[in-house]
């Protein structure tokens, strides 16, 4: 047993997180699920849970009720990297001025009915 003076700190909820999941100390984890007719993984929420075969059991318990997946995906939240749309323009403004990657300026032929 650790003694009072010892023991860890309660931590601070995050924005979202409960306070019996700080005081737990267990992360917080992104869902994804992939249905039975779509190709992708889509976001369907976030659970916390105590280690990555918690968050995939509980993530199949709550996500999935009804056979509408075939594939979930747990990631940590801590660990997912991504850029902010306020940064937008800046970030993507690269790709605009490479015009050989957008097709616009070729010359569709009539055999090719989709494109």
């Amino acid at each position: 047993m650790i003694p009072a003076d010892d023991a860890p700190a309660a931590a601070e909820p995050a924005a979202g997180e409960t306070p019996a999941a700080a005081r737990r100390g267990w992360p917080l984890y992104e869902v994804f699920v992939r249905g039975k007719r779509g190709l992708n993984h889509v976001h369907v929420g976030s659970i916390h849970a105590a280690d990555d075969e918690m968050a995939l059991h509980n993530a199949r318990d709550v996500y999935t009720r009804r056979n509408e997946g075939v594939s979930i995906w747990v990631v940590r939240a801590d660990h997912i990297a991504a850029s902010s749309p306020s940064e937008k323009d800046p970030f993507f403004a690269p790709s605009a001025d490479k015009i050989y990657r957008h097709p616009t300026f070729y010359a569709i032929p009539d055999e090719v009915p989709h494109l």
